[in-house]
């Protein structure tokens, strides 16, 4: 449903807890956050080196709204460059995992190697005929000029980040001491291993994912598993910390063993006392020396990943923004090599409280759904995110959104809105 009328994008009001609802439905400033945010100044998730283990495997990935693809070079270089050829810009790759020596653009064959190079140009000098060379490129034609774009590449723990912005700072400063101690918290050195997939297509704007991941608010209240198990709950022993620009952001918790307060769970709905679990797998929660406390770490970086500790289950979810009002996500839940059969059996399972019908995330990609509607129903409105005041500072409760609002208060400063 499009804006009934339009709406000038300036934020009157100071600070970042109301936030306009044009700031979700603008395509204009849709197009600017993709080359503020996605394409300059940013580090963005790509893949995992274990996506890609053997030279000659490739991945294709997706930063803001343009196609890539991650690859393990036959000298064991890991690359991103982006799909599109450097001849007629046909997206000659398709499949979404392989092996390949090469790729080859199927339009005009044109070749190249995976770290980009350009190395094979169908004609290039031309075809003999009645005993003259007819065509060809120019002889001034230099394979050096006309290669795929190349991305530039940090590594850190076994995960990929790229940015198109050759003049981005060092990951490490991207993220942060903070955010780099929680990082490496999850990727620790040891050698990861995929155990699948899943895909959704949400009909929201991108950033409410990057919202429902710095809401500590919601999920004692919607989701009926949190705070109906204890697995995130208000009462839980809990810290929210933010990186010096307030934009990544990690959510900490640590399950109780107690029973569930009255006050945390009055008038809730979503609060089930009598709910019984007939696979008690799901639940089947075996503390592992990394966490070294908490049980739960939600990391949001800034602008195209959150990685998820959940208990035994983890992941990466992938935020790829489809125009204003829509998003893919995607997920990789991986483990670790060095993890027992019955581990990864435990992760696996833990795993359905996740992704687009977990028993938890489904409920996140309806709220955000009709967030949207809202938001393109009545653009004139705001929300509202004072929950714990209106400042932007670290905290040791989930009580508050001070994550949403140090996220807007970056976004403005970048965004100049």
């Amino acid at each position: 449903m499009a804006a009934v009328f339009p709406i000038k994008p300036v934020w009157e009001q100071p600070g970042s807890s109301r936030i306009p609802f044009w700031a979700y439905t603008d395509a204009a400033l849709y197009q600017r956050e993709l080359e503020r945010l996605f394409y300059r100044g940013h580090w963005c998730y790509v893949g995992l080196e274990a996506e890609i283990p053997n030279p000659g495997d490739f991945k294709r990935s997706v930063i803001g709204e343009r196609s890539v693809i991650l690859t393990r070079a036959a000298d064991g270089s890991v690359n991103v460059v982006e799909n599109v050829c450097a001849h007629r810009g046909m997206q000659f790759c398709r499949e979404r995992h392989g092996n390949k020596k090469e790729f080859v653009c199927p339009y005009h064959q044109w070749s190249y190697t995976l770290k980009g190079d350009l190395q094979g140009v169908p004609f290039r000098r031309g075809v003999k005929q009645d005993g003259k060379i007819n065509g060809g490129m120019p002889k001034e034609f230099d394979t050096a000029e006309h290669g795929l774009t190349r991305l530039k590449v940090a590594l850190r723990g076994g995960v990929v980040f790229a940015s198109f912005d050759h003049d981005v700072e060092p990951l490490e400063d991207f993220l942060g001491p903070d955010m780099c101690a929680y990082f490496d918290r999850l990727f620790n050195g040891r050698k990861l291993t995929i155990l699948g997939y899943n895909r959704q297509r949400i009909p929201g704007n991108w950033k409410l994912m990057q919202e429902n991941i710095k809401d500590p608010y919601h999920p004692g209240l919607l989701h009926t598993w949190f705070v109906t198990y204890g697995l995130w709950r208000a009462d839980n022993k809990s810290e929210l910390k933010m990186d010096a620009h307030h934009r990544h952001a990690a959510m900490i918790s640590t399950r109780g063993q107690q029973a569930a307060s009255s006050e945390v769970t009055a008038g809730v709905t979503s609060f089930k006392a009598g709910m019984e679990v007939h696979d008690k797998r799901l639940l089947d929660i075996v503390p592992e020396a990394w966490w070294k406390g908490p049980t739960a770490v939600m990391m949001t970086v800034f602008p195209s990943v959150i990685f998820q500790q959940q208990v035994n289950s983890v992941s990466t979810r992938h935020i790829q923004p489809n125009g204003e009002g829509s998003f893919d996500f995607v997920w990789t839940h991986f483990g670790f090599e060095d993890d027992t059969p019955e581990m990864t059996e435990r992760r696996l399972i833990q795993a359905n409280l996740f992704g687009p019908a977990g028993f938890v995330s489904a409920d996140d990609g309806e709220v955000i759904e009709l967030s949207q509607n809202g938001f393109e129903q009545k653009p004139s409105h705001r929300t509202v995110a004072e929950l714990g005041g209106y400042g932007a500072e670290n905290t040791d409760h989930m009580v508050t959104e001070t994550l949403i609002r140090g996220m807007y208060e970056y976004w403005r400063k970048v965004m100049e809105v």
